[in-house]
């Protein structure tokens, strides 16, 4: 059985293993044993905390193999991004000039270095082994945070957005970089991303151009690659769609990969799910697939469960699903199917 709860600092060293096999552009997954730890430790406090409004907390999660206490993948949400640093992205939007003389009106593209995505929730830190992608363990590891996030609603902002990794070539060549940020930091694109993992995004972002980058100047491989996804962040991009999240004129500052965004009352996970008593038991009539949770915090939980579930009624679980869940007779547990 697979289960989502919060990170632990024994998990360490399986965590760095995630690391060194993660996808460059998931910034905030850096094989780095120290930045990794610091991250654990702030998890662990941000899970202590009574939280009554969101702020600089970030839950840090793993999804484990119980069968043989390996973890297969991790993600995180962070409460409130650019509440400690600038959080900075590009904007993508036509820039607009005209002539009266020449009865003339004409757009053009542009990317604007900008702040505009500070104050929302971030959903980051998703990777999943080879081996489970496409299962429905990626289903879990992701729409597992939003489950945290409908149980703990005032932790988190009203906006929840994602960045989804853009291109790369499969030697770490991204032509948006090299068209773009390497004549500002002469770093290859994979030891920026790098760099932004073990200190800020900021310090780099910073150095960026602070005016408008007009795209058509752009080589055609740099605009192909606007908005567009790496081939291995396709299934993160689209569970996140069908939970309703959708792109909008900002894309990654590093990479050119989209942004996705939904108010959180809208999020499929969030709206749809529903709250009833676990009622262990040893024979479940099986009618349906769901993601489990257990509402707690620092005990958080999430399983796939086969389960037979009538709304307004008291669901079977079995003796294991209550044990990965750490929940006894009338504990409430939400429900939404997968």
């Amino acid at each position: 059985m697979l289960v989502l709860r919060p990170v632990q600092l024994t998990d360490l060293p399986q965590l760095q293993r995630l690391a060194r096999e993660s996808l460059v552009g998931v910034t905030s997954l850096p094989d780095d044993s120290e930045r990794l730890r610091d991250k654990i430790l702030d998890s662990c406090t941000s899970f202590e905390q009574n939280v009554q409004n969101p702020g600089p907390e970030n839950y840090f999660f793993v999804l484990e193999d119980l069968t043989n206490r390996s973890l297969i993948g991790c993600s995180e949400i962070l409460a409130t991004a650019g509440f400690d640093e600038p959080f900075y992205s590009l904007r993508n939007r036509h820039f607009n000039s005209a002539s009266r003389e020449l009865n003339i009106e004409h757009g053009v593209p542009a990317l604007s270095l900008c702040q505009d995505l500070s104050g929302h929730t971030l959903l980051r830190g998703f990777h999943i082994d080879g081996a489970w992608t496409g299962t429905a363990a990626s289903e879990l590891l992701s729409r597992a945070r939003l489950l945290f996030i409908a149980a703990h609603a005032q932790r988190f902002c009203g906006t929840v957005i994602t960045e989804i990794v853009g291109y790369s070539s499969d030697e770490g060549h991204s032509p948006f970089w090299d068209a773009v940020g390497k004549h500002f930091f002469d770093l290859p694109y994979v030891e920026a991303e790098r760099l932004c993992g073990l200190e800020s995004r900021a310090f780099l972002a910073e150095l960026m151009p602070q005016y408008p980058i007009y795209v058509p100047m752009l080589p055609q491989a740099a605009q192909d690659c606007i908005g567009r996804i790496h081939p291995d962040g396709q299934e993160a991009f689209d569970i996140l769609q069908r939970e309703g999240f959708e792109t909008n004129h900002y894309v990654d500052l590093f990479d050119g990969g989209p942004t996705l965004l939904a108010r959180t009352g809208n999020i499929r996970s969030i709206a749809q799910s529903q709250t009833t008593q676990a009622s262990p038991g040893a024979f479940i009539d099986a009618r349906g697939r769901y993601l489990v949770s257990n509402d707690s915090l620092e005990n958080f939980r999430v399983i796939i469960a086969e389960l037979d579930y009538l709304p307004g009624k008291p669901v079977t679980l079995d003796a294991a699903m209550c044990a990965a869940l750490k929940v006894t007779e009338g504990r409430q547990v939400r429900l939404i199917a997968l």
